[in-house]
């Protein structure tokens, strides 16, 4: 599964389409200890944000610690439409 995230920032800048990969999901459920499996019930506005500011991180679009990124941002929000969550794999046909 992949998750894009737009994020707008305080400071005016064009807001960054943040795309939450395999790499990203897994160090989530290393950092918090909780599976990504149960974001249909208990998705966080902390866990966009760790996720949008991971994925920017590890593809060298941001180099500021967390704490320090979430002090510029304004917004955090799934994209909308089909590319919100889009699983990794194909899912082949039956019958």
């Amino acid at each position: 599964m992949r998750i894009a995230l737009n994020t707008s920032y305080t400071d005016g800048r064009p807001a960054t389409l943040a795309v939450a990969s395999a790499a990203d999901l897994v160090a989530f459920e290393r950092e918090f200890d909780r599976s990504v499996a149960k974001f249909e019930t208990e998705l966080r506005f902390t866990d966009l944000c760790w996720l949008a500011w991971h994925a920017l991180h590890r593809t060298g679009k941001t180099t500021e610690p967390f704490d320090v990124w979430l002090d510029t941002i304004d917004q955090v929000a799934p994209e909308e439409g089909e590319s919100a969550i889009v699983p990794l794999e194909s899912t082949r046909r039956t019958g």
